[in-house]
């Protein structure tokens, strides 16, 4: 920060370098980004606490660089920090928290940089759609890829699970500050340049005395107003964007001028106000509000961008006359409601189509107002009027006015209808049997149970007013009998004709429930209301994976390859009884919940089992890391999409089958040997307890990130610990233990000779799914820093259980990179692997403030004044290393 905070690629980034990745500089434009808001962050930092606090900042770095590079040792880092008082070491730890939120900036804007000029150039770039059409044509022809556009799907689910740990101000704020940077980016003339960087000062300020963490605790219409930025902001506008994408690949000179090729294949989804498993906040009234706030949202977009077409297409019915049945339907309108259209036609005389438009807007407004004389009574009658107006503008032959902007308010529609995103509702099967033996006894409900039925009628009046696809999917989480389904369906049947319509999700979450899943699905045939379900929908069912808590019971490598066999047994399942499955992929953000990046994800699926379509939860960060701008969003569902449809391909399932029955012996001796050595550590006496006191983990609710407990019940075990703590706290020791433990074990098991290692590489090469498990614990490997690891694990007073964690460390690290044919961690991967090397030096420093404030706090030898301290600079440490590392839970 400052002069020589800002004075390298990244700060001090000859002494940060390593040898291994000297010759990986940083490009020019980042370089240049990043050293500007490092300079203006170290004024700020003089100008609020003298030259001293930028001169303490700098000591820190200093002397953690110097530990990376073995000069000094971890404990020298550790007196530094330790002689500070504990505001200046809070002072600190915002300095280095508020510099990776601009240096996460600064990235990210790169990307959008890059991802535009590829555009100027017009690239056909690797994993997009363009790509994935032009690699199927040319292997599958154009029949098969027809069908393949008209059959696709991709289905993304916003959760508020709680893994965004900055504030919502702080958000803004820092989206404030990139819009500065992209104007200054367009090279403005020298005014301009100099005003912009004078309020990219003032901004940068501003960051800097924000309280960079929540001091109430959210509520669940909180997050559902958090995630309708996102809508506003970003998805709206995208969505249509992608589909000409698509529509463009699939015939480069007719788009625009012809019937479009592509149709609306994403379906927006939404826990956020649906999710009451484990949490009290989340009640029938929350669901009934959180459906009202998006269908706000979408009905005020809709309304905008119908307003804005009708005002802006002023063709003269001379030029372009309109169709009988716009002429008709404009003399009804006309009849219905005089003085509107006679106002309307007054400011657009002899203008149908640009009248029929307002009129359009006028009547979405009036839906969003509850106006039931003008209000449109479902989405599909708005559809038809904009269908009735593109039709009559092509008749007229002005196609491109028709197959343009018309046609992506037509998509709009097609994928938002009036609800936006469709509301799902989850609920524990052990509420479920309690709610049903109390309706059976006919007597007077608990208020748990009454809940459980309120939800039910909430779900029923949802329907009437927008439709049965705004809400009418059921998830049952912990699913371990038929009988957990039939209870949602009788407790729905119990509301007698006010009833709502389901499809009740099973969900299995633990190695066990994963196992028995395809005898839970004979067992739901059996169900009449499940019968009738499939009947009325073609066949189609849904059922949902839990990648979280199995990993969380299982170990990262055996719970992968336990989701792989579920995958296949219920593929071949439903291949047996002629239903149409969908798998709804419960993966989290981090690497230790089933994260990674999406498309290597979706091509290591089992074959068969992405069926031309993709659904999955998109939680916490991960929704504005993905959607939060436009190009970013753009190049995700690209992506997504450009996997969905390879992997739905013979040819790529095809290597997929033939991998896994070469390698899945080899593969079965590594899960079982990494089920073992996870299993082994997790039930070793005291282990809970341990791992509350080498971590933060109590201390993370504080943070108030979500408005769900960390815990499903008051007991203290690892059991009712939910996955996102439980992964977000072994994140902020340094050792990321849920993205890799146990994988050392199971690779040792099979690597007792070079020819065993020979072995493994080919497997690592073939079958993409032992390749996405290598690479992600590779990259939870290279956010893992031993030494600092160390010191959380000394804390809690047990050496063998550090001794145990370490040497599986080592030993996975060792393994990996001999599989892999790395020489160093991700190697491969030229851009991750310099924003995790450049970063770590400035982790460090947030980890050592962080383990100053644990250590005394683990101490139990504080007052209440100092302990107040403590842990405001523990948490404000945990926010800075969640901002550093780029990942929570």
């Amino acid at each position: 920060m400052g002069g020589r905070y800002g004075g390298g690629p990244y700060p001090c980034a000859v002494a940060t370098k390593t040898r291994d990745i000297l010759r990986q500089d940083l490009p020019d434009q980042l370089r240049r980004d990043v050293r500007m808001l490092g300079a203006m962050l170290g004024d700020g930092l003089v100008e609020y606490g003298g030259r001293e606090l930028l001169d303490d900042v700098e000591r820190l770095r200093h002397a953690v660089i110097a530990a990376r590079r073995g000069e000094i040792d971890g404990s020298e880092v550790a007196k530094l920090v330790d002689g500070w008082t504990l505001e200046r070491a809070g002072l600190v730890a915002r300095a280095f928290t508020v510099y990776f939120h601009l240096v996460n900036l600064a990235e990210e804007h790169h990307r959008m940089r890059t991802l535009r000029e590829r555009d100027v150039r017009d690239e056909t770039v690797p994993g997009s759609v363009a790509a994935a059409v032009a690699e199927i044509r040319g292997a599958n022809g154009g029949e098969w890829l027809a069908e393949a556009v008209e059959e696709l799907e991709f289905h993304p689910v916003f959760t508020a699970h709680p893994t965004e740990a900055r504030r919502r101000a702080v958000v803004t704020s820092i989206q404030r500050i990139s819009d500065l940077l992209g104007r200054l980016d367009a090279s403005p003339g020298a005014g301009e340049a100099d005003e912009l960087r004078r309020r990219l000062r003032e901004e940068i300020d501003l960051l800097w005395r924000t309280a960079l963490r929540r001091h109430t605790q959210l509520d669940p219409l909180d997050e559902v107003r958090t995630a309708m930025a996102a809508f506003d902001e970003t998805i709206f506008r995208v969505v249509p964007e992608i589909y000409r994408t698509l529509d463009a690949a699939l015939d480069p000179e007719g788009t625009g001028t012809r019937p479009p090729r592509a149709r609306a294949y994403v379906r927006l989804g939404s826990w956020i106000g649906g999710d009451r498993d484990g949490n009290p906040y989340v009640t029938a009234r929350v669901t009934r509000d959180a459906v009202m706030i998006q269908a706000e949202h979408v009905l005020r977009a809709l309304e905008a961008v119908c307003a804005r077409i009708g005002r802006e297409l002023t063709v003269h019915a001379s030029t372009t006359p309109p169709s009988p049945a716009l002429r008709n339907a404009l003399a009804a309108a006309r009849t219905a409601q005089p003085a509107l259209i006679g106002e309307i036609a007054t400011r657009s005389p002899d203008e149908p189509h640009r009248q029929f438009l307002l009129y359009a807007a006028a009547r979405i407004a009036a839906t969003r107002e509850r106006n039931a004389d003008l209000a449109y009574s479902s989405p599909g009658e708005l559809l038809d009027d904009l269908l009735m107006v593109r039709d009559s503008l092509a008749a007229a032959g002005a196609v491109r006015l028709a197959y343009g902007r018309v046609q992506n308010l037509i998509w709009q529609v097609e994928t938002f209808g009036f609800h936006l995103a469709e509301l799902e509702i989850r609920q524990h099967s052990e509420v479920h049997e309690k709610a049903l033996a109390e309706v059976r006894a006919q007597g007077a409900l608990s208020e748990m149970s009454e809940e459980v039925v309120e939800t039910l009628r909430v779900v029923a009046w949802i329907q009437r007013r927008f439709g049965v696809e705004a809400c009418r999917r059921y998830i049952v989480s912990f699913t371990r009998s038929a009988d957990d389904v039939a209870a949602v369906h009788e407790l729905a049947a119990s509301l007698g004709e006010h009833a709502p319509v389901l499809d009740v999700i099973p969900l299995f979450e633990t190695g066990e429930d994963l196992e028995r899943a395809p005898s839970v699905l004979d067992g739901m045939l059996e169900i009449p209301a499940v019968q009738r379900r499939l009947a009325d929908t073609g066949r189609r069912m849904e059922v949902m994976l839990g990648y979280s808590d199995s990993a969380k019971q299982l170990g990262p490598a055996a719970a992968t390859l336990r989701l792989y066999d579920t995958q296949q047994a219920l593929t071949a399942w439903a291949a047996r009884n002629d239903v149409k499955l969908t798998l709804f992929h419960g993966r989290g953000g981090s690497l230790g919940r089933g994260g990674g990046p999406a498309g290597r994800a979706i091509l290591a699926q089992a074959p068969g089992s992405v069926a031309r379509g993709f659904k999955v939860t998109e939680q916490g960060e991960v929704i504005f890391a993905r959607y939060g701008h436009p190009r970013i969003a753009r190049r995700h569902v690209e992506q997504v999409t450009h996997a969905v449809l390879l992997a739905s391909t013979d040819a790529v399932q095809e290597r997929a089958r033939e991998a896994a029955a070469r390698f899945r012996p080899l593969a079965d001796t590594i899960g079982e040997a990494a089920r073992a050595a996870f299993r082994a550590l997790i039930e070793t006496e005291g282990f809970a307890s341990w791992f509350a006191r080498v971590s933060p983990l109590e201390e993370i609710s504080d943070l108030r990130i979500g408005s769900r407990p960390a815990r499903r019940k008051a007991a203290r075990g690892l059991e009712d610990l939910r996955a996102i703590p439980w992964v977000f706290a072994w994140t902020q020791t340094r050792v990321n233990l849920p993205g890799w433990y146990g994988l050392g074990s199971g690779l040792a098991a099979v690597a007792g000779s070079a020819h065993d290692v020979g072995e493994l590489r080919e497997a690592y090469e073939s079958w993409p799914l032992f390749a996405s498990l290598l690479d992600n614990a590779e990259m939870s490997l290279a956010k893992t820093d031993r030494d600092i690891a160390e010191r959380y694990l000394a804390l809690g007073g047990r050496p063998e259980l550090t001794e145990t964690v370490l040497a599986e460390y080592d030993r996975t690290r060792t393994l990996v990179l001999a599989v892999t044919g790395h020489e160093r961690l991700l190697e491969n991967r030229k851009v991750l692997s310099r924003a995790v090397e450049l970063r770590n030096p400035y982790v460090d420093a947030l980890s050592h403030l962080q383990l100053r404030a644990l250590a005394a706090l683990r101490s139990g030898k504080v007052d209440d004044s100092e302990r107040a301290h403590l842990d405001d600079l523990l948490l404000l440490s945990v926010n800075g290393v969640a901002a550093g590392l780029q990942n929570t839970g």
